[in-house]
């Protein structure tokens, strides 16, 4: 879950707050709406992983928000338990609905499976907004194109394919020999540095971490 973008859409400050918390805790980024307007204006320019929507919020409400985030899981979290509506909800768009009060345990469980399925489905590589597409070997950041090398591809593929764990300078170099010969002990180190220089520039912070006598890691 580490890395994930989950949108929180809840005009109740003290339950969305308790979420932003225990997602961030998880190593999530958390972005925050507080009603349905807001909502289709921030994921306008921002495209999260996830979205947990609530159903009663001011102005536009979460079952008129739903139909407008095809493509997105998104849970629902409501107080509304009649059988019906969560059967329509669930038929009309929603990955998922869980009923308020719940189980932080349980809400973070469904939210695992959301993220895994997401990542079958399209076969794409997800981290804190930037996506990398093995098969057109495209990477991109809330949808603008960030332009890599085929070796600095390779990296980064190699890093998100592990999150969590430091791949060895060897075992990089090994990976890698296959596509990009050109890239030896020597000059790994200044591929790596235009790879984080240009996720960089592109706005994605500081997305890998060097690990001192030992290789690289994506950051936490």
């Amino acid at each position: 879950m580490t890395g994930a973008v989950i949108a929180v859409v809840d005009d109740d400050v003290y339950i969305g707050d308790m979420l932003e918390e225990l997602l961030r805790r998880e190593g999530c980024e958390v972005l925050r709406a507080y009603s349905g307007t807001e909502a289709l204006l921030l994921l306008d320019g921002r495209r999260p992983d996830l979205v947990l929507l609530d159903l009663m919020l001011p102005g536009l409400s979460g079952e008129e928000v739903l139909p407008r985030l095809s493509g997105l899981p998104v849970i629902v979290l409501s107080a509304k338990a009649e059988v019906e509506g969560k059967v329509s909800l669930l038929l009309g768009g929603a990955a998922d609905y869980l009923t308020k009060p719940f189980d932080t345990r349980e809400l973070l469980a469904r939210i695992a499976v959301q993220l895994r399925q997401k990542g079958r489905r399209d076969g794409l590589l997800h981290r804190s907004g930037l996506a990398l597409d093995p098969e057109r070997r495209e990477v991109t950041l809330d949808g603008a194109a960030v332009h890599l090398t085929r070796t600095e591809f390779g990296i980064l593929k190699i890093l998100m394919e592990n999150p969590g764990r430091v791949i060895a300078k060897s075992r990089l170099l090994d990976r890698l020999s296959a596509e990009t010969p050109d890239c030896v002990e020597a000059s790994l180190k200044v591929h790596v540095s235009n790879l984080r220089r240009k996720l960089r520039e592109a706005g994605a912070g500081e997305v890998i971490e060097a690990v001192w006598g030992i290789g690289f890691k994506l950051a936490d």
